[in-house]
């Protein structure tokens, strides 16, 4: 199973209860990134995250999501700004947040000695395969792994209620499809037909 494929199967199950976020959060969220996005040319300057922090979680981000041959990457569905404007709406999200990042650059510096974000994407990935699979990690690593897994929620949260992550899903909404029954060499198969 790809990566895509598991956050993709992780969208149908209730993600969203896994953060504090009210629908109406998200929506006002989702709404909030398409406005950016209709905007384009114009840097986004986020009201949450400090400079180094909007790096270390554009990063972040692409290596839970990142762009494949069907769609875009989490930076490119605007995840990163979906979860500037839910952190500024609801502070009291904001300190697993900055303290997991924190975290995260102090495991980097101690292991590699740099940053999370200036080390080679062979160092972050031994980090986040450390703390990917609670159940499979290191003694030691429980921030770590607490963390990582609500920004894995949080990214599939702002990717799968964007527009490329709904069109990711193929939702097709409330459409019309003619039904034409079952195909005939199903019905076959099944040793039934119609009568």
């Amino acid at each position: 199973m790809e990566r895509r494929e598991a956050v993709e199967l992780l969208s149908a199950l209730p993600f969203l209860g896994a953060l504090p976020l009210t629908p109406g959060a998200a929506q006002r969220a989702a709404r909030f990134v398409r406005e950016i996005q209709a905007a384009p040319g114009q840097a986004y300057a986020p009201k949450f995250f400090t400079a180094h922090e909007w790096q270390t979680v554009r990063v972040l981000a692409d290596l839970v999501l990142p762009k494949d041959g069907r769609s875009g990457s989490a930076t490119d569905a605007g995840v990163p700004e979906f979860m500037d404007f839910i952190l500024v709406e609801d502070p009291d999200q904001q300190l697993w947040m900055r303290g997991g990042l924190g975290w995260l650059d102090i495991e980097s510096r101690r292991r590699f000695g740099v940053p999370f974000v200036e080390a080679d994407g062979t160092q972050r990935t031994r980090i986040l395969d450390d703390i990917a699979w609670p159940d499979k990690a290191p003694p030691g690593l429980h921030q770590g792994v607490e963390f990582f897994n609500r920004f894995r929620d949080f990214t599939a949260s702002g990717f799968f209620s964007s527009e490329m992550g709904v069109a990711d899903i193929r939702y097709l909404g409330n459409r019309f499809v003619a039904w034409q029954g079952c195909p005939p060499e199903q019905l076959q198969k099944l040793g039934v037909r119609y009568p």
